[in-house]
């Protein structure tokens, strides 16, 4: 089955198709057949597509909305210059997946798309108005162009947490507000994190009861999970992915006085410290040069930039934080798994966020962590760690397809990736 997956942000769309079956994925034989794109929609869109080992295809064009987004797709994709396997008309996109970042709680699996289903979504953009409003609109692209009798599937980021327990998931606020509004902790990053510690049981040959793990997806956003027997009790977003470790651009965890604070001495309204903390914090904010890391790393060593090296500190130490906190909170762990651009391929951060580790049993391995780069994954501490570290790399849109299907046809996702 060819499964288009979409990706919608506010002005962008990312896209792959993947064929996959059922028989496939023990062997990871799924393939992906074209991966594409798409920015500044709205305006004269940067365009780039990827078909399997070629070269990447690079364009300009006038998009103004993602219904525009996505017809430049579909007719790119069964034009002659494309040349895609296995897609030589629109009938060989036999299902579409789409990633929606918030399902609130009434969301705890994948499901298929219908009128309703629109609805609920609709009815969490409170939650996540900066997310779901996008997610639809690629959605309701997609119905229209493809029309109703392609079956939609949307997998949701905030799924795999919803096994977390109230203890962990309430705020300490009037529980009539969590009734009220469904103010608590969600989650997010949920397909990365359930993909990698699927990859990691089936490495170590694990029955999902046996795996006990904390998972750091550490790319422009961040998170860390504590997986206990298999299940999420414990993640470090919270309503909104503004909540937790340090970021690109969002400050993680701060005082909620800051807010009035900065509205009371810098005259600032809500809606503009919501972007301040969203968008002009993290490492940017810090550094005040880039949310980059690959760049920080560079200023730091090159230059001994006194603030990139202030921020790449920071952005450790609050990783190194949610470990110590989750080690205790699920009374151990038998590994740490790096996951995200800046976890799969900056040895450096890695080694810097485990430093002190070692009381916890966990000693690096230098030479097999500068080798974990460009695609690679395994092992990163020593052999006789008893806390273990890995490096693996995460396939959110594959995740996606395969839970498009198993969601076409009625079967259970168990455990599976």
């Amino acid at each position: 089955m060819n499964i288009l997956v979409l990706n919608c942000g506010s002005s962008s769309v990312r896209f792959q198709i993947i064929s996959t079956e059922p028989e496939l994925f023990d062997a990871d034989g799924d393939k992906c057949l074209v991966r594409g794109y798409l920015e500044r929609i709205g305006s004269q869109a940067i365009i780039t597509f990827n078909i399997q080992d070629k070269p990447k295809l690079k364009m300009a064009a006038p998009l103004r909305d993602h219904k525009a987004a996505l017809d430049y797709i579909l007719r790119w994709l069964v034009s002659p210059e494309a040349e895609i396997e296995a897609i030589s008309s629109l009938s060989e996109i036999h299902a579409v997946g789409h990633r929606v970042v918030h399902g609130g709680e009434k969301f705890k699996k994948a499901v298929l798309i219908d009128k309703a289903v629109i609805e609920q979504i609709q009815d969490t953009i409170d939650l996540a108005p900066l997310h779901n409003p996008a997610n639809l609109k690629g959605i309701l692209a997609a119905r229209e162009l493809l029309g109703h009798g392609v079956p939609q599937v949307a997998v949701f980021d905030t799924a795999f947490h919803t096994t977390m327990p109230e203890t962990a998931y309430l705020y300490a606020i009037p529980y009539q507000l969590y009734r009220r509004h469904g103010l608590r902790r969600y989650g997010f990053h949920g397909t990365s994190h359930r993909y990698v510690a699927y990859k990691y049981r089936k490495m170590l040959k694990l029955p999902p009861g046996k795996m006990n793990i904390i998972t750091l997806h550490l790319g422009n956003g961040c998170s860390a999970c504590a997986i206990k027997a298999g299940k999420s009790i414990d993640t470090s977003m919270g309503l909104t992915p503004l909540e937790g470790l340090v970021m690109g651009t969002r400050a993680g965890d701060v005082d909620p006085s800051l807010i009035e604070f900065l509205h009371n001495k810098e005259g600032l309204t809500v809606s503009e410290i919501d972007t301040l903390l969203n968008k002009q914090s993290g490492l940017l904010g810090i550094s005040g040069l880039t949310h980059d890391m690959r760049d920080l790393l560079a200023e730091d060593r090159e230059n001994n930039d006194r603030r990139a090296h202030l921020a790449i500190e920071i952005f450790c130490l609050r990783v190194r934080k949610y470990i110590g906190a989750y080690l205790a909170e699920m009374a151990g762990a038998d590994a740490v798994i790096f996951t995200g651009g800046i976890g799969e391929n900056a040895p450096e951060v890695r080694e810097r966020i485990l430093k002190g580790l070692e009381y916890f049993g966990l000693k690096i391995d230098k030479a097999k962590n500068e080798a974990m780069i460009n695609g690679a994954t395994g092992l990163i501490s020593t052999d006789d760690s008893a806390l273990k570290a890995f490096v693996i790399i995460t396939n959110e849109e594959l995740l996606i397809a395969r839970d498009t299907l198993r969601t076409i046809r009625g079967l259970s996702p168990k455990f599976m990736a």
